[in-house]
């Protein structure tokens, strides 16, 4: 097959995942605290521990943990509850279809597995990427997924990014604004040596970043907050994508390849503007820099990121009038689906109208 159209961001949820993944996968000593799905009053929830997820199986009007939007499968009338479209394989492929999209790079949950127990937290990452290995092999041509990459421990992220490649996934899943430990620090270095040894483009997905963010409690489903929590999210990026290319690490990785995903385009003609201004300041200050280790670069940073950076966008009004503009922007656009979520626009016939195939 040779696809013409692939969405670059679609997603696999919590809620459209095997209810039995992690009990079916992990090891036997970790069963009784690995994720699992269990009967609550107000439905099937995953459950972690005393900890409770999101909802599993897609109920109809579960737009709280969708940013107060339903889904994409419940505008398009085709929500079952119980019914996992987004993991069978069948289903997911006549979705596509029906939406004139060839393939599709499907994401992860945006939320990290909140577990608590760094070993624990290891295994079900291992668990959900073996799974999702074997639910691409149903149709290889057509699904691609994006592995989940660690975010807490740089060795241990980069043994995932390892991991990932020798499974046969083409790409990894990292919540960049999540990170404590920030990514312009050298400790993260073993995850840019691997992700380069591997060609395996590293997926800076949005979530998280956000300061005043409500996700539980009663003032969460406040409109103000919802707002916040939607319209800036793909904002969030900014550090990490400063960080990667400040701190030098797609100078000494060439083969370093970062996608940025569900991000939008709108705001990178400026950040990069703004971050070749910075560098150019930098220069000026010649002694300063070489009293302190001296600048990481060898060319401006939009350079690095017409060489090594991609980005994804949900077609949009506002994204078109740049694109002239932006010619630091334009050449690493991706178009994404985003489905099944609340912003996707898919599940309907012709999901990109105008947009020329590939």
């Amino acid at each position: 097959m040779n696809p013409r159209i692939i969405s670059a961001d679609d997603h696999i949820d919590l809620q459209w995942l095997p209810k039995d993944l992690w009990q079916k996968r992990v090891p036997p000593a970790w069963r009784d605290r690995a994720p699992k799905v269990v009967e609550t009053p107000e439905g099937p929830y995953w459950v972690c521990g005393s900890d409770r997820w999101d909802p599993w199986g897609g109920r109809k009007g579960a737009a709280g943990a969708q940013g107060g939007r339903r889904t994409a499968l419940e505008r398009g009338g085709v929500l079952e509850p119980g019914v996992l479209r987004p993991t069978t394989t069948e289903l997911r492929l006549t979705d596509m279809d029906r939406d004139g999209i060839d393939a599709t790079v499907m994401y992860g949950p945006i939320v990290p597995l909140l577990i608590q127990d760094p070993d624990l937290r290891e295994v079900c990452y291992r668990a959900y990427n073996d799974w999702l290995a074997e639910f691409c092999a149903t149709a290889p041509d057509r699904l691609v997924g994006a592995g989940l990459i660690p975010i807490d421990d740089p060795k241990t992220a980069a043994d995932e990014v390892r991991h990932l490649n020798q499974i046969g996934l083409r790409t990894g899943m990292f919540l960049a604004a999540r990170v404590e430990l920030p990514l312009w620090d050298e400790a993260w270095e073993p995850l840019w040596e691997a992700a380069a040894e591997a060609a395996l483009p590293i997926g800076f997905h949005l979530g998280g970043g956000l300061r005043t963010v409500l996700y539980s409690g009663p003032k969460a489903t406040q409109a103000g907050n919802m707002g916040v929590r939607v319209a800036c999210s793909t904002l969030q990026m900014d550090e990490p994508l400063a960080a990667v290319i400040f701190a030098g690490a797609l100078e000494r990785h060439r083969g370093l390849k970062i996608v940025l995903a569900e991000t939008g385009i709108g705001w990178l003609p400026y950040m990069l503007e703004r971050m070749d201004d910075t560098y150019q300041k930098f220069l000026d200050a010649e002694e300063f820099w070489r009293r302190h280790g001296g600048l990481q670069l060898t060319m401006a940073p939009s350079a690095y990121f017409r060489r090594q950076v991609w980005a994804t966008l949900t077609i949009s009004k506002a994204s078109r009038p740049r694109r002239a503009a932006a010619s630091c922007a334009t050449t690493r656009e991706s178009c994404t689906a985003s489905d099944p979520h609340p912003g996707s626009k898919t599940v309907t016939p012709n999901a990109f109208p105008g947009l020329d195939a590939a």
